[in-house]
């Protein structure tokens, strides 16, 4: 056992030279994900003199953690992060996507002060992550920010809490082909879309799902929530707006909109999958005119693209619930990279931020989300994204529901409750009392 032992730890040494040796070869990398990789991870060489650190020979690997579900935005940013690190080959990038566990990982990463050396702030840039984000006020692409993304991320003291890639006009990606040959007209109340979705289903034989939901990728299903929660309930001249901000607010209200949501499952208008099916099949079955209307922006229209080239896409706005309101989009944050002020390479994350609001990256990231920017002088090319912006250009934009309206952490309860529904174990009065429970419980803890 001794000449084990021995044997061991002469094993360990060797091979601690052996990788000391290999952390020198100028010709090395730093472990980094490959560039291109399903986790989103960029690398590069990891050698010589580089401005971002000081002009030390110090490796770094910077994470950046971001809400992009899109594989064609995500291979972006990977991009981006690879021309950065040939210029600066000590730096590379570790990607994290964490989809609908991001909330709770950077809770959790808030409780132990470690957060990501950058981070997509997904729409609480003040409210929820402004303790723990470094002031980017002086940064040169400050003045360029535009006049409706400036009291979103910067305070009254003049913090810029965030560089915005993007800005959100949100509302309803629909299938252009499918509304056309069913003859549909794009709907403005929710009777009317449920309506569509009916002509839909029965006029394609149920061949075409009208509205598409993934289960797995609960997301899908409290972006409908978060939409119709403003149609319902902030846009009409009679609205709970106050009651919500000041915890009076009757939840009964709610099960309306539960009670619709559960109207579309038990009328066969969702894809019969929905409880299994994942956001990944999203643009397969779009470009195959599978799907009709899908809640959310057409960030994945790359994908579908990819596999139908003349695929058509609209956008519409979410309609009213009300038949005498108006439609509306939601706005707001939509893409953002914030530094963590207690980051240990927090210069090279500042310097990073930087090189991604070249105004070239910018546009094509707003080009590849199909959203306007967020920062003056910058056109991008929306394509067949633009007919749509500039038909609804008078449509009100309110902030998302969530933002302003709830708590944090009522994200999860959207999503959650949502599945509950359609899996028959809340009834949608059951739902209401769920969501009164957790607005409560979490408003208290935020006091």
């Amino acid at each position: 056992m001794k000449n084990m032992k021995t044997l061991s730890v002469a094993i360990v040494l060797i091979l601690s030279l052996v990788l000391a040796a290999c952390g020198s070869n100028n010709n090395g990398g730093n472990g980094g994900n490959a560039a291109g990789d399903a986790t989103g991870g960029a690398t590069g060489n990891t050698s010589g003199e580089t401005a971002a650190n000081g002009g030390s020979d110090k490796k770094v690997k910077l994470t950046i953690y971001s809400t992009v579900n899109d594989q064609a935005l995500k291979d972006y940013y990977v991009e981006i992060a690879n021309a950065y690190t040939k210029e600066n080959p000590n730096v590379t990038f570790e990607f994290q996507n964490p989809g609908n566990d991001y909330e709770n990982i950077l809770r959790m990463k808030m409780a132990a002060n470690d957060l990501p050396d950058i981070f997509d702030t997904h729409g609480w840039a003040i409210n929820r992550y402004g303790e723990y984000l470094e002031d980017l006020s002086g940064q040169p692409w400050v003045g360029d920010i535009a006049d409706s993304m400036k009291p979103i991320i910067t305070d009254e003291a003049g913090k810029v809490y965030v560089l915005p890639l993007n800005a959100a006009k949100d509302g309803i990606t629909y299938q252009k082909d499918v509304l056309e040959k069913y003859g549909i007209e794009v709907p403005k109340t929710i009777d009317e879309l449920i309506a569509a979705g009916e002509k839909i289903k029965k006029d394609s034989n149920g061949e075409v799902a009208p509205f598409y939901f993934s289960g797995p990728d609960a997301a899908s299903m409290a972006q409908f929530f978060d939409y119709f929660g403003t149609s319902l309930l902030i846009s009409p001249k009679e609205n709970s707006a106050q009651q919500l901000l000041d915890g009076t607010f009757d939840w009964n209200k709610w099960t309306p909109l539960a009670a619709k949501f559960k109207e579309m499952y038990d009328k066969g208008l969702m894809n019969e999958d929905v409880l299994t099916s994942r956001e990944s099949d999203r643009p397969r079955l779009f470009a195959e005119g599978k799907i009709a209307f899908v809640f959310g922006g057409p960030g994945f229209i790359q994908d579908a693209q990819k596999i139908n080239p003349e695929v058509g896409v609209g956008i519409m706005p979410v309609p009213a619930f009300f038949p005498d309101d108006q439609p509306t989009f939601s706005g707001g944050e939509r893409f953002t990279m914030g530094v963590f002020k207690d980051g240990k390479n927090k210069d090279i994350a500042i310097d990073v931020v930087n090189f991604f609001a070249k105004p070239e990256y910018l546009k094509r990231i707003s080009e590849l989300s199909g959203t306007p920017t967020a920062m003056n002088g910058i056109t991008p090319d929306l394509g067949i994204y633009t007919e749509f912006y500039d038909k609804y250009k008078d449509i009100r934009v309110f902030p998302y529901f969530d933002r302003v309206y709830l708590p944090g952490g009522m994200w999860d309860v959207m999503q959650t409750t949502s599945a509950e529904i359609l899996g028959g174990t809340l009834s949608p009065e059951e739902s209401s009392n769920v969501y009164k429970e957790n607005y409560e419980r979490l408003r208290s803890q935020q006091k």
